[in-house]
């Protein structure tokens, strides 16, 4: 059963990351990423890591997937106007080399051995996420909630529209 779970959790990692970079539409790339962070969620099941599961899907795909949408919505994105690619003769490149990197991450994935390593006592426990979390990595953790902030107004402030000085109209007149 562990198995066919990992199969299924690497199968829709691959198709949602794939989705994630195929997409068009920056919505469409968002709901990718929400299915790689749930198969994520998956496979820390498999290693038995129920917390670190949870703490995935609240987290990440509940919050920062909501953030990322609310960022896309706020910035208002239309469709790209249809143009030819700008790709062009770089796809000769790209799919010997894409091709190069799957087949040397597969060889390096197939020669790993068998044997499954045991886990430390207490992986994935509350207590040991909090010890990591907010013990040895606070500072990384401070940083990154300040750079999420700080995307977030960057946005915000993006997204608005500028807005006219207020004061007497052209043409004259007070109209109410």
């Amino acid at each position: 059963m562990e198995v066919f779970l990992f199969a299924v959790g690497a199968a829709l990692s691959l198709a949602g990351g794939l989705g994630v970079v195929a997409a068009r539409q920056p919505v469409h790339s968002a709901l990718s990423l929400l299915v790689v962070l749930g198969s994520l969620a998956i496979l820390y099941l498999t290693l038995a890591a129920e917390f670190l599961a949870v703490l995935q899907v609240i987290v990440y795909a509940g919050a920062i997937v909501v953030l990322f949408l609310f960022v896309i919505m706020l910035l208002h994105t239309r469709t790209p106007e249809s143009r030819p690619s700008r790709v062009g003769g770089q796809w000769a490149l790209a799919v010997p080399l894409g091709l190069a990197l799957w087949a040397g991450l597969s060889a390096a994935v197939w020669g790993l051995p068998g044997a499954r390593r045991d886990l430390p006592q207490g992986f994935g426990t509350t207590e040991s996420v909090g010890r990591e979390l907010f013990g040895k990595f606070l500072l990384p953790f401070e940083v990154a909630s300040l750079l999420l902030l700080v995307g977030i107004v960057a946005a915000v402030v993006l997204g608005s529209s500028p807005t006219t000085p207020a004061g007497p109209r052209p043409g004259g007149g007070d109209q109410a």
